[in-house]
């Protein structure tokens, strides 16, 4: 999972080394990326570090070394991760997927689905996901950090990641992210009954919530879950 600073950052790094034999200075990735003091490079080189994406070659000026490399196809929105050479002085070749099942998609990953926030304040533009293709139908996708414990029952743990299909239908007893009187944001099972609207967590330490219909806008429903070990 990358942010885009932090995709444009590695893009950058992996191709200056691989044109010159050296990585970029300081100076020139932040020329490159447009930032306003090498700070903002740090924190970048940092989370990249952190996800394993590079790593610093100690004793070394300018040595960083790109350890993988996310390959992203810039038409068909699809990615797969490419385990990258301890050592290498040329341009890598396109990573080739055999089938679908081998590729991924990256989405955006917005904030954590918490109770009292709207699910626009979660959109986040810079932060993406690569999730497996054969996850994800045909329709417009995102996915959320999930925050708390009101769907362990459904295996739904704090700091999961879970996919989202965009849209309003559901069926009852679908897992969807409901949007309640427009302020609230909450991941849970939904039913319908009648003229009210049943909200339901999977943790029974969590009760029932009940709506009008018109106070309850479903945003998507839930379709896959990644979990980060």
């Amino acid at each position: 999972m990358l942010t885009r600073k932090q995709h444009e950052l590695l893009i950058f790094i992996n191709k200056r080394i691989a044109e010159t034999g050296i990585s970029p200075s300081f100076d020139e990735m932040r020329d490159a990326l447009d930032l306003r003091s090498k700070s903002g490079v740090h924190r970048l080189i940092s989370g990249l570090e952190e996800r394993g994406f590079i790593r610093r070659l100690a004793h070394k000026a300018r040595a960083l070394e790109v350890m993988r490399l996310p390959e992203t196809a810039a038409l068909s929105g699809q990615s797969t991760i490419q385990k990258l050479p301890a050592q290498r002085s040329k341009p890598l070749p396109t990573a080739t997927a055999h089938n679908d099942n081998a590729r991924a998609v990256q989405l955006p990953l917005h904030g954590h689905i918490a109770a009292g926030t709207p699910i626009e304040a979660l959109r986040d533009p810079n932060s993406f996901v690569d999730v497996p293709s054969d996850m994800i139908g045909r329709g417009q996708h995102y996915a959320l950090s999930v925050a708390g414990a009101s769907m362990e029952g459904d295996g739904i743990i704090d700091g999961d990641i879970v996919i989202i299909e965009e849209g309003s239908s559901f069926e009852n007893n679908d897992i969807v992210v409901a949007l309640v009187r427009n302020e609230e944001a909450t991941l849970k099972r939904i039913e319908k009954h009648h003229n009210r609207i049943i909200l339901r967590a999977s943790n029974l330490d969590f009760p029932p919530q009940e709506y009008a219909p018109q106070d309850v806008s479903v945003q998507g429903k839930l379709v896959g879950l990644v979990r980060r070990y």
